[in-house]
């Protein structure tokens, strides 16, 4: 169990931590970890993992977000807050993939300031009624945290925008850390008033609570905890150059279950952890998982879908309503091409629109026919890169349409205002495609959101306008996250304007039969690949990964966000140091086999010979008659030999025990059955081949083997070298009497191991 000592690491983390006063305590308003109400204490970092069996019987979930998927709303009397459901919140809409029976919880801020008198009652109605714990974060966090590091360093950075200049992305605030720190430690505060943890799965979503995941292990060590990320996750060369990178990839690793909607997400996030942490991710059965500590933290990659029940519902009222017939009156005759995106820098609006123009221009027949309508949501950030993004987008739709339009047609129609799901579904209905070009984005439902719209609902008589074939067609951005489930779709670089310009001509100009098999196939995979789909995946590989629990031994160690849960096998015991003190001093002979690297001298030490304080202690062993001490390494004869001459008692067994010598006076002795070393010739030129084209490489060239070292190289090329030399190797002295091996960062060749029984003597002749 963890010593109470470390209850505030996490705040020092990052230095002059924000200084906020404490709540007065109070009891929690759901109470269920068994045991004394000051386990829950933030200050108490006890592990809890009682014996007293759980409360609870039926499993919970717990999901955490930034936001609560409810909507807010004042009283006309200005007296108290009115409540509803967000129906349009994906955490609302993943429940549909949950099991039945499970009862679901959420915990994250609202959208709107709730006074200080009013935020228990507010936290007591919305836990009565809508099973929602609210994280009331004050308005000096909440700017730092969400429109600070959020906004000004995860977002844009997540979306390979890179700080180039204090003007361009600015630089990195450590303030705004903390910020983040602090919003992630309220929100764990709110989880743990409500975990069983023996019980209850957590669920934490996308980069707002990226370290939440070390506040909520440090207190549970067996806690069942999954994180999903909605973003986009960066490459190494980008990622790395957060300040707080480690600090975040450590975080996630504290999850058991990390999702991503790509493969390429989630690549980039385990080419991080092997570059910087040096953690390498291994497939099992189609799993992908990596071994942390004992821990096997699961890799998911699955992307969310949409909710079909939702979209089908408002397709049943939006043929009927007058929105769709006046739509289709006002673009009589034209050709639609639709865009909706939230007005954001990394949505490509304004390429698209330059890409609209470039259509009008090489394809003049569309002139008074193609009309792009294109929908910008209400922005979530701020800043001076959205207002410039804002003034080019009006200065495009303002050129476009007054150098193409005529009366009664204007080629760009602008919806820059909120409009309701019906509205929307409205415009899907009449667009013949619809056009994504973000040049960077997590997943993107606006495709999928299309495809379901035209299919029409099932369940109602289809209209006049929608009774023949089905059809539809998409131009896609290739940098956003539903791409790679579009196969049918038109994918473009969104920066070549001349080849999307093209891509949309291709998409309005294909003919129906084509645009029906592509709609078919499209509208197979959405409606089967919903957002339930996608929770229920990620649940069920969030049960499996979380299975062996309860059956490890847990061991909180690390400080700060190094923090982390050491998982061993139940039978593991842990060495006492009194144990093995009493049995030293009764022990009459005792055999002490020391490695050299990395435990006589440190790994990463740079002058590798021992120091006259490790000579000192070693010749202290030798000295006790009853102790027989050997240094083994792989490290060649005649260094060790040199090193170590003033311990006339110590034995050596160099190069992993083919020359071995035993006390210091006596001869080194050859343990190799064979003397013959010509398959060098054969190996070194092999060697020298990798060597010549891995930068950082090195041969290490020894009397009994030949050693390939890719340590200082880069990781992924190295490893893949050292694989294809493996192979190459294997090949060439398939004949030989040698043993091709590879260990951790290297490729070693040496004569074929001899039977063990002959040497074990040495030893036994101590005895």
């Amino acid at each position: 169990m963890m010593s109470r000592s470390y209850t505030n690491l996490l705040d020092l983390a990052s230095g002059n931590f924000p200084v906020m006063g404490r709540e007065k305590k109070r009891l929690p308003r759901v109470m269920t970890v068994p045991g004394v109400i000051s386990e829950l204490d933030d200050d108490q970092a006890n592990s809890v993992s009682s014996d007293v069996p759980s409360s609870v019987i039926q499993d919970r979930v717990i999901i955490v977000a930034n936001q609560l998927p409810v909507k807010a709303k004042r009283r006309p009397d200005n007296k108290g807050w009115s409540f509803s459901w967000d129906e349009d919140s994906l955490l609302l809409q993943l429940k549909d993939g949950l099991p039945e029976d499970m009862e679901v919880l959420y915990v994250g801020s609202l959208r709107v300031e709730i006074d200080m008198n009013e935020q228990d009652d507010v936290s007591q109605l919305l836990l009565d009624r809508f099973k929602c714990v609210p994280a009331f974060l004050p308005n000096d966090i909440l700017n730092r945290f969400y429109h600070g590091f959020c906004k000004q360093h995860l977002w844009p950075l997540f979306h390979y925008m890179l700080p180039f200049s204090a003007n361009h992305g600015g630089r990195f605030d450590r303030s705004l850390w903390e910020a983040y720190v602090a919003a992630n430690k309220i929100f764990s505060q709110r989880v743990i008033e409500i975990l069983n943890p023996e019980d209850d799965y957590v669920w934490i979503h996308d980069y707002h609570l990226m370290v939440l995941p070390t506040f909520l292990r440090r207190r549970f060590n067996r806690l069942r905890m999954g994180f999903f990320l909605h973003s986009p996750f960066p490459s190494s060369e980008i990622y790395r150059t957060l300040p707080v990178r480690e600090e975040i990839l450590k975080a996630l690793l504290n999850s058991d279950l990390i999702g991503f909607h790509t493969f390429d997400y989630a690549r980039h996030f385990l080419s991080c952890c092997s570059r910087m942490l040096g953690l390498e991710y291994q497939s099992k059965r189609g799993y992908i998982g990596l071994e942390y500590y004992g821990r096997t933290v699961g890799i998911k990659i699955m992307p969310v879908g949409i909710h079909m029940g939702q979209i089908e519902s408002v397709l049943r009222l939006a043929d009927k309503e007058w929105r769709v017939g006046e739509l289709r009156q006002q673009f009589e005759g034209k050709t639609v091409l639709l865009g909706v995106d939230d007005m954001d820098i990394f949505k490509g609006v304004n390429l698209k629109l330059l890409a609209m123009e470039q259509l009008l221009k090489q394809h003049p027949k569309w002139q008074g026919r193609a009309v792009l309508v294109q929908i910008a949501n209400p922005a979530r950030g701020r800043g001076k890169d959205l207002e410039e993004i804002q003034d080019e987008i009006s200065s495009s739709c303002e050129r476009i349409n007054k150098t193409f339009g005529r009366p009664g047609y204007e080629p760009i129609v602008f919806i820059d205002r909120p409009i309701s799901l019906s509205e929307r579904t409205a415009y899907y209905t009449i667009a013949e495609c619809v056009v994504v070009t973000a040049v960077r984005d997590g997943m993107n439902l606006t495709p999928y959101e299309y495809i379901v719209s035209r299919q029409g609902d099932s369940g109602s008589e289809p209209s006049s306008e929608l009774s023949g074939p089905k059809k539809s067609m998409l131009v896609v951005s290739e940098f956003i996250g539903c791409s790679p489930s579009l196969s049918g779709a038109i994918r473009v670089n969104p920066w070549n304007v001349e080849a999307t310009a093209e891509a949309m001509n291709e998409a309005i100009s294909m003919n129906d039969s084509e645009k029906q098999l592509r709609h078919e196939k499209h509208y197979r995979y959405v409606s089967t690949h919903d957002v339930a789909y996608w929770s229920r995946s990620f649940f069920q590989d969030m049960e499996r990964t979380c299975r062996e629990h309860f059956r490890r031994r847990c061991w909180g160690i690390g400080l700060s966000f190094g923090f982390r849960v050491v998982a061993l096998d139940p039978n593991f015991r842990k060495l006492s140091i009194d144990a093995i003190e009493s049995a030293y001093i009764k022990s009459k002979h005792r055999a002490i086999l020391l490695d050299y690297d990395g435990t006589v001298m440190p790994q990463t030490s740079i002058n590798k010979s021992p120091s006259e304080e490790v000579i000192s202690i070693i010749d202290m062993l030798c000295s006790d008659d009853k102790n027989t001490v050997f240094v083994v390494s792989g490290r060649g004869k005649d260094s060790l030999g040199k090193w170590f001459s003033p311990c006339k008692k110590l034995g050596i067994a160099a190069e992993h025990g083919y020359f071995m010598r035993w006390p210091a006076e006596e001869p080194w002795k050859t343990i190799g059955q064979s003397n013959d070393f010509g398959w060098i010739q054969m190996a070194e030129p092999v060697m020298k081949l990798y060597t010549e084209s891995t930068d950082g490489s090195y041969i290490e060239t020894k009397e009994s083997a030949l050693v390939w070292h890719h340590r200082d190289a880069d990781p992924g090329f190295g490893s893949t070298q050292a694989k294809e030399m493996l192979d190459h190797l294997e090949s060439v002295l398939a004949n030989e009497p040698v043993a091709v091996k590879r260990g951790q960062s290297i490729v070693e060749v040496k004569p074929q191991v001899p039977a063990l029984k002959p040497h074990l003597s040495l030893f036994y002749d101590c005895y």
